[in-house]
């Protein structure tokens, strides 16, 4: 029986490639023709161990990480980092420095504050979050700095990081594998899985090796970088089906071209529905032109009472997830790597379309103009 696919816009858990869904589907059955579910397989297992080795050797080459940087898989989702991270690295007296960006920065601010002095160095809430603050001047003393790539929220992103000289810790949850970083910038990068990597369950950590040496002791074995490390991230059960799907969607992306050329088409999906959000008489774009994300575009309409009827005509239409965050409103369409440029160019054009049904005479002079 074949399934009719939505244009899926959601913000995570999010798409992912047809032909991995399928190559997953096929292991939850029997896995490598082992009579076995990729769901039943010891962890403890050479095949096991393999897929671990693989994918972290795909996301060297895919990042060009340094053979000094550890890869680990851990449980618990980018959130439990808020506390692993000053757990591990805050010691008195220094400090955490946190650049506060947003919904998701809060929530690392908060979670460091159990656990030693924070400071927020920068922050963007003077303007609801919509633009990325400039860091003036970094004071002495901070154990890192802390700072979130992309904000999924409020549809902002950093396109560049900070030059100093605490170590930079950076969430890069929803726009790893999007764009070309330089990983030698940041002393330890994690990511939740469910935007650009595989399903959720498991998160990724990058980490300089020299830097996880310089954690505090005591810390609990489940939240201590090195027990992970040095157990070839398999202290205990790791996210077994998680990494493997991870695995396919590295192959998947590796067979794209990598990251260069999925960064070219992400500029291109972004593109195409900023132009026609800034050109729509009826939208408008909620983040500062110049720090908008490729990943998340935010967008909210001249007159909210559209914008359930908007929403319906959407879903209508074959479009999911593209509702605006619950205490933001509006609307968010999710740009990850697996969303074919096709499904863009379907939005934008039901834009133009909710357009003319509401005032044809404008939008037949707007199209006129644009193609003359």
């Amino acid at each position: 029986m074949s399934v009719v696919k939505k244009h899926n816009f959601g913000a995570g858990p999010c798409i992912l490639p047809p032909a991995v869904m399928e190559q997953a589907a096929n292991a939850i059955i029997n896995w490598n023709n082992m009579g076995l579910s990729i769901l039943e397989i010891s962890h403890r297992s050479p095949e096991f161990e393999s897929v671990i080795l693989k994918a972290q050797l795909l996301i060297r080459e895919l990042l060009n990480v340094p053979n000094n940087y550890e890869i680990l898989f851990l449980q618990g989702g980018a959130s439990s980092q808020f506390s692993m991270v000053p757990m591990n690295f805050l010691k008195n007296p220094s400090y955490g420095a946190y650049l506060d960006t947003g919904y998701f920065a809060q929530k690392a601010i908060k979670e460091a504050g159990l656990f030693g002095q924070v400071e927020i160095v920068a922050s963007s809430q003077d303007k609801d979050y919509s633009y990325i603050p400039d860091i003036i001047e970094l004071p002495q003393g901070a154990a890192y700095l802390h700072c979130t790539s992309n904000n999924t929220i409020e549809g902002t992103q950093m396109l560049s990081f900070p030059e100093n000289t605490a170590p930079l810790i950076c969430d890069m949850s929803s726009d790893i594998f999007s764009r070309s970083v330089d990983i030698k910038k940041f002393d330890l990068i994690y990511a939740g899985a469910q935007k650009n990597l595989g399903p959720a369950g498991m998160t990724l950590i990058i980490a300089k090796n020299e830097f996880l040496n310089t954690a505090k002791s005591p810390v609990p074995s489940m939240s201590d970088y090195r027990i992970y490390r040095d157990n070839m991230s398999m202290y205990n059960t790791p996210p077994v089906f998680s990494i493997y799907v991870a695995l396919l969607n590295l192959i998947w992306l590796r067979d794209q071209g990598g990251i260069s050329a999925i960064e070219l088409q992400n500029v291109k999906k972004a593109n195409t529905l900023y132009r026609e959000v800034d050109r729509n008489p009826l939208f408008y774009g909620t983040a500062n032109a110049a720090h908008r994300s490729k990943m998340n575009v935010t967008f909210k309409m001249h007159d909210p009472k559209l914008e359930e009827e908007f929403l319906r005509f959407a879903a209508e239409n074959g479009i999911v997830g593209i509702k605006g965050y619950r205490t933001v409103g509006g609307f968010r369409a999710s740009l990850y790597n697996a969303l074919p440029l096709s499904s863009v160019e379907f939005l934008a054009q039901l834009m133009q379309d909710f357009e003319q049904k509401k005032n044809p005479v404008h939008q037949s002079s707007n199209l006129e103009t644009a193609n003359h």
